[in-house]
């Protein structure tokens, strides 16, 4: 078996190393807009005698708001598996040359934030290794916590390290386990790791796609006219025209090859763990998991958040793009009147153009304007998914207030963030978490809003309309579904001296 890696490099322009690290901070710098940030979105698709990569292409296309800093896809062809992979968007990394050149009869893809590994091309997802059964080929979303710890074992074995993720332990370490199927490696591997994973794994002859068993991050399987679909939302199967057949559940193996779809379970599932953060936030509002509509949960959050914070005013509006429907849903309870009074400039974060030091000082207004028409005069409640530093609240407030409103009333349709997320949430360390340093009333003294109310965790889950799902709230709660004490950081394989230097893969 063979496979070809085309990095990056071989298609820029030669820099300096100053314009390599700022190229790699470009995402942190433009995007750190106190929101939550989630790790990834893994894709698969299994449909001979389709243009795989091009219909992974567009399945991470619409997986683009779950990780903005590299794209890679990979094709399995007759034994071979060719891939590619790139910092940037989804649109920036592949061309159509790039795409005729990736033919196959089935494809994995990935979109990449990163929570562990810096952004560099050689920590561009998905990631490959050899092992007995020929080219495996992993796309990952989540976190392994016990990274550093397999890493330093496998180094101790002689293996040799590319990059400075948790998925390409991930990788090598399953690529290395015993097994004559991959089934068996996988079983034989997985067991060792703690932490959040959901997977998309390309083999020379198939698809494997699995979850944690918690389940912490989602996956789910669709079906096309030609084949089988594998993504971490349903937003995507419908972006490449899958019907949608069902989640994949917390412990099971789907295997998809010539033979069909075949379940198996690595090892019994375990208290259903789901990340709640997937119905605040980070899931695409048109998604569905555990049978309900994002988009119609969110208005439920608003609905259960003006019963909890009632106030008199006289507009709701949202934060947008992701406040939208727990506003509608705020606005409709409340008997409040809804508008738009804050326009979003949703491609200010998608340059490689850096502000100077007084636009930085500018702040929020290089992402949002605001519409005097709307507020002036008003009361205005403004409503948003959550708040992580307070970074971004205090200007929104002070913006609504140069826009002439009277007073501004904050809610927000989650919790209060006091605890770092190890399991895949680019979140923040606790000394950072505004909420887990100040009470409620000093936050909104802090963000300049008059009154300020957080949804309850009851209500919340009481919103997902998920019954008796668990979820993870150790971000809400300080109870994870996993031993997480042992986390050490987004760096901890650059810092920790664990890793050999790096040497990104290339073609010669």
């Amino acid at each position: 078996m063979t496979v070809t890696y085309t990095m990056y490099e071989r298609f820029r322009l030669p820099v300096s190393s100053e314009q390599e690290e700022e190229e790699g901070d470009m995402f942190r710098d433009y995007e750190h807009d106190d929101s939550p940030h989630e790790e990834c979105g893994v894709f698969g698709v299994y449909a001979p005698g389709v243009d795989v990569a091009r219909l992974t292409f567009f399945g991470l296309y619409a997986l683009q708001h779950r990780g903005q800093e590299s794209a890679g896809i990979a094709v399995a062809n007759n034994g071979e598996i060719f891939l590619r992979k790139r910092l940037g968007l989804v649109s920036q990394a592949f061309s159509e040359s790039d795409l005729r050149h990736l033919k196959g009869q089935m494809a994995v893809g990935h979109t990449r934030y990163s929570t562990t590994g810096a952004t560099l091309p050689e920590n561009a997802g998905p990631m490959s290794a050899e092992s007995s059964l020929g080219t495996i080929v992993v796309a990952h979303n989540g976190n392994v916590v016990n990274a550093p710890e397999l890493h330093d074992e496998l180094l101790a074995e002689g293996v040799r390290f590319q990059t400075t993720t948790d998925s390409e332990v991930l990788t090598r370490l399953i690529a290395r386990a015993p097994g004559s199927t991959i089934i068996e490696k996988l079983r034989a591997s997985l067991c060792r790791c703690v932490g959040a994973y959901s997977l998309c794994v390309l083999t020379p002859d198939s698809i494997v796609a699995l979850r944690d068993p918690n389940g912490i991050r989602p996956l789910c399987l669709g079906k096309t006219d030609d084949g089988w679909v594998v993504a971490s939302e349903s937003c995507a199967l419908a972006t490449v025209g899958a019907t949608y057949v069902r989640e994949i559940e917390p412990g099971e193996v789907v295997t998809i090859n010539a033979d069909g779809v075949h379940s198996d379970r690595l090892e019994p599932a375990r208290a259903s763990a789901m990340c709640l953060f997937e119905f605040i936030y980070f899931s695409r509002r048109d998604s569905q998991i555990l049978g309900q509509r994002l988009h119609l949960a969110r208005q439920r959050m608003g609905e259960e958040l003006a019963r909890e914070w009632p106030v008199d005013a006289d507009v709701v509006i949202p934060l947008p793009d992701s406040a939208i429907p727990a506003a509608i849903g705020y606005a409709r309870e409340s008997g409040i009147p809804y508008s738009e009074g804050l326009i979003k400039n949703s491609y200010i974060g998608r340059t490689f153009i850096q502000p100077d030091q007084r636009m930085r000082d500018m702040g929020v207004s290089l992402k949002f304007n605001a519409l005097p028409e709307v507020i002036e005069g008003k009361r205005v409640v403004l409503i948003d998914d959550s708040i992580v530093r307070g970074t971004t609240s205090r200007p929104i407030v002070n913006l609504i207030r140069e826009a002439g409103a009277k007073e501004v009333h904050m809610r927000v349709h989650s919790p209060p963030i006091m605890w770092p997320c190890y399991l895949g949430v680019d979140m923040a360390t606790k000394d950072e978490l505004i909420a887990a340093n100040m009470s409620v009333e000093e936050i909104a003294n802090h963000i300049g809003a008059d009154s300020l109310g957080y949804l309850s965790l009851d209500a919340l889950i009481r919103a997902t309309g998920a019954g008796d799902q668990g979820f993870c709230t150790g971000c809400l709660s300080g109870s994870y579904p996993v031993d997480a004490t042992g986390s050490i950081g987004k760096n901890a394989l650059e810092v920790s001296n664990l890793i050999t230097p790096k040497v990104p893969a290339r073609i010669a």
